[in-house]
This record gives structure tokens, sequence and C-alpha cells, in this order.
């Protein structure tokens, strides 16, 4: 099953959009957190107008990714992992810091904003280039209510949807903010998700280990950037870090989890982001070279099944300059 929410008012509209992305049928609830609150009831109504809409049975109207908020617009919760630790370790260097032997063992994860979400076409908004622009291509899993102290044998199951991510990051404001041992807010700006989120059963033979076997692609200016396969060096499953994120606390319906930015140990794939590169840059030839996103810069991401469909759509985006008006 395939979801989405059209932009309207704060929480968006549900649809149901067809397998091919193609049409989208209103759905008989009206925001996806409402779904996700009541996720029993809903999830049958739900698959019953997908399977109509996709045996051309239902009314539809033309789908339009350009009209679609984040498919949750905002979130109780959004948390990002770090589940690739390799591209941890590469980051980390970037910026003089030490790899605790730890982060081999136990998840990194941190808490963003999550009022504000972009949508998939939405431009990304910043007040200045020396801010050091960087995209960040992830998947992200949709929890239902996740009690306390899930063991990771359970956590899997409180998955219910699935996600891209394009979790900007601002390098040039990274650092100092970390140094202060509190953590990001300023550097870590509104994320933005895929057209749509999507059931653990759409990815087929993918879904697998809690992880998602599938190559992400990024594009940079019209140029691929990189193709890394999401299942391929993911330390920590979305079981593991859905079960790292309610160790101490339950987590609401609706909470959003990352899988942090996709990175394979295999160079040739290339990256998910722009300080990856650059570090690999600077480690090869002593400096490095390839540029911060500037004004005007575009950034896609998507992902594509077995078949060479596009699974949840493309996150497409342009960053532009951003000025107050009072």
């Amino acid at each position: 099953m395939k979801l989405a929410s059209l932009k309207h008012g704060r929480d968006g509209k549900l649809v149901v959009v067809s397998k091919d992305l193609a049409k989208a049928a209103n759905a008989p609830i009206p925001t996806l957190q409402a779904a996700l609150d009541d996720w029993a009831a809903a999830r049958p109504k739900l698959e019953a107008l997908y399977n109509d809409l996709n045996a051309g049975k239902a009314a539809s109207f033309d789908f339009d990714p350009a009209k679609c908020s984040s498919p949750l617009p905002r979130a109780y919760q959004w948390v990002d992992g770090s589940s690739y630790v390799n591209h941890v370790e590469l980051v980390r260097k970037s910026r003089g810091a030490d790899m605790p032997p730890s982060f081999w063992t136990d998840p990194l994860m941190y808490q963003g904003g999550s009022d504000s979400f972009l949508g998939p076409r939405d431009d990304i908004l910043l007040e200045s280039e020396d801010w050091g622009i960087d995209f960040e291509a992830e998947v992200a899993v949709i929890t239902d209510d996740v009690p306390m102290g899930v063991p990771v044998a359970d956590a899997g199951k409180h998955i219910q949807l699935l996600m891209l991510v394009n979790d900007v990051s601002l390098r040039g404001l990274t650092k100092d903010e970390l140094a202060k041992g509190f953590g990001f807010l300023q550097s870590k700006p509104s994320s933005a998700f895929s057209p749509v989120a999507v059931t653990k059963d759409e990815l087929g033979g993918a879904w697998r280990g809690n992880k998602v076997h599938l190559p992400l692609v990024s594009t940079l200016n019209g140029a691929e950037f990189g193709h890394p396969h999401a299942g391929v060096d993911m330390v920590f499953d979305f079981a593991q870090l859905v079960a790292h994120a309610a160790k101490s606390r339950p987590l609401c319906a609706g909470t959003i989890v990352g899988s942090g930015t996709v990175s394979n140990v295999d160079r040739s794939a290339g990256s998910s982001c722009i300080v990856e590169r650059r570090l690999l840059e600077q480690i090869d030839g002593g400096k490095a070279k390839t540029p911060f996103m500037k004004f005007g810069d575009t950034i896609k991401i998507e992902m594509s099944g077995t078949d060479g469909q596009s699974v949840f759509g493309a996150i497409d985006q342009t960053v532009k300059q951003y000025k107050y008006g009072g």
C-alpha cells in the first residue's frame, strides 16, 4: 500500500496512491496521523481502497507529487540514527573528532525538529551559502505505538511504513554547535520526505532483516552523485534503531526513525552526501574539491524496485535564498 498527504492545512489530506504512482484516491480517513493513531482499524480500510484503485474500480485523479507535503507534514517525533557506521567514522574525521569503539555496538541517534517538515518538491530555503549546505539521502520508517523497553525481537512488528529522507545538514554550523556538547539544532534545518510512504509488503523480497535491500540514488544538479545499497553495511537495522529509541520511553504512533546517511564501504557506489565525498577527496589527494550546495542547486533522491519502477517517488528540491520578511 502507498499513502501520501496532499497539502491541506497543517496535517495534510490523506490519499491512497496507486502502485505505479500514477493515480490517487481520497482516503476515508482525514490524515495519516489519524490513521496511525488507530492503525489496526484503519489499515484494512486503506488497503481495500488501494486494491480497488489498482484495479481501476475506485474514483481517482492524477497523482501530482508537487502537490504533496511530507506524508507526515509534522510528527510527534523524528529521531535519526547513524546506522552506516562507516559514514559516521568519515564525517567525524572531517571535523577532527575521535571515533569511540562503542559506535560499532550501540546506535548513535539524535532527536530532530519535527514540526516543519518539507514536502518532496519544496525549496530548501536558507539564509547563507556560507553555512555549508549539504543533502543527506536516507531511508526512514514510521511506527505505530511502541512500548517502552521493547526488545529488538519485537520492535520490527511496530514498523508500519517506510519513506525516503533528505536530512538537510549545514556543515559550516555543525562543528561549533557540537563543540558545545549539547547536540544538533541550528545545523539541522527542516528535513524533506518522499511523496509517498509505503507498507513493508510493497518492497517484497527487498525488505528482509529489517533493512531495505535496494540502491538509493542521489542526483546533484542532474548528475548522479551516488547509488549506495541501503542493505549493505547497515550495522544497526531498523528494529535495533526502534528498540534503541524506546529504551527509556514509549514511542507515540507516527514516530519517524531515520537510518542515517546511506553509505557503503565500496566507494564505487558513490556517496549520499557531499561531506563524505569531500573527505574522501581529502584522503586521496590532500584537498577537498567538491563544493557544498549553492543557491540554485538541485538535489533528487529516489529508489527503484527490482522492477525498475520508483518505489516512493522522488524527493526533488532546489536550494534558494531565504530572506526574513517580518
